[in-house]
């Protein structure tokens, strides 16, 4: 069987309403498809499947495969894992995307390696050169350079992109796929470890690439002391607060807030930015922001050119001036 141009997308549905990033490379894998000419697919295993189904298509999946069976109810990396390599090896799709999410990093390194193909791990983009061939960047050495890799022989191309990088098609009431539903394999190994419970435990706070109001912090807020104001900043505003990578390397914030090529790429429709310079690594992962309030003594700096509103002075100031004013509005 000659491998196809297909572009084969694994669905991560058990987080749907919140994780958007199957979505998200459906999205780019649609644009993809223009240029290779292959269609766009979903794979998803689990059981009682038909919403996710039916939410792909409307969201740029052109054929949906399915493997719905009370036996996959449960997760398990090693079922998973052996069921798409299979799918793989017997239609050969062209390209497959998995998200960079616990699931994706957890499945995508395995299936690769049963297929004997590449795999490039946190892509932020995905494109096709004029050979038709994937071309997947990712930042390499702490983010300071941009690799773009790909694989000239063996198929399938294969990539885990980040979460946030691309965005969603809007949902399509009128899309049409085709559904196939495939039969278990007679040989199905049993897994070796089973799940006896499992319990969601949902998060306290907005994913940072998921929140509509985003505050940023560098060094130029000056101390740690001072960056944490912008936690009381961000409570004010119902925000989320992220940071450059000097300010995380100093420990002034956990890494979870990075913002950056090696951290979150984000897109809100607000975003302050306070006592940020504006390296490359960082303003990659936030040029997709709707509006951008900058505060710097420097306004010749890359962030302070980029912004909508660029306020040059004492970031720690201006946060500070910023807590005065909205508590007081709130006593009114």
């Amino acid at each position: 069987m000659k491998i196809t141009k297909d572009i084969w997308v694994l669905g991560d549905y058990r987080n749907y309403f919140q994780s958007r990033v199957t979505l998200q490379i459906l999205a780019r894998a649609s644009d993809l498809s223009k240029k290779t000419g292959g269609r766009v697919c979903a794979v998803l295993f689990g059981h009682d499947l038909d919403e996710y189904v039916n939410e792909y298509i409307a969201h740029g999946a052109r054929t949906v495969y399915v493997m719905d069976d009370p036996a996959l109810k449960e997760y398990s990396v090693e079922t998973y894992s052996f069921l798409l390599a299979g799918l793989a090896r017997e239609m050969k799709p062209e390209i497959l995307l998995v998200g960079a999410t616990r699931f994706g990093q957890e499945i995508g390194p395995r299936v690769a390696k049963q297929l004997e193909t590449g795999l490039t791990a946190d892509c932020i983009d995905l494109s096709i050169d004029e050979k038709g061939r994937l071309v997947q960047t990712a930042p390499s050495f702490g983010g300071n350079l941009m690799a773009k890799i790909i694989t000239p022989e063996k198929r399938p191309q294969m990539a885990t992109i980040r979460p946030g990088t691309f965005q969603e098609l809007v949902h399509d009431n009128d899309a049409a796929g085709k559904i196939i539903r495939l039969p278990l394999p007679e040989n199905l190994p049993g897994p070796r470890i089973r799940c006896i419970r499992s319990e969601y435990k949902p998060a306290r706070n907005k994913k940072l690439e998921e929140a509509d109001i985003v505050i940023t912090g560098g060094r130029g807020m000056g101390s740690r002391r001072k960056f944490q104001r912008l936690f009381e900043l961000a409570g004010l505003l119902h925000a989320e607060v992220g940071a450059t990578r000097p300010v995380v390397y100093a420990d002034w914030v956990s890494h979870d807030a990075l913002v950056g090529q090696a951290g979150k790429n984000i897109r809100p429709k607000v975003l302050f930015a306070f006592g940020v310079s504006g390296a490359i690594q960082h303003t990659a992962a936030v040029t997709d922001s709707d509006f951008i309030v900058a505060v710097n003594k420097n306004p010749e700096s890359t962030m302070m050119k980029m912004a909508d509103v660029a306020i040059v002075a004492d970031a720690g100031q201006v946060c500070s001036g910023m807590i005065r004013m909205l508590k007081e509005k709130i006593r009114e």
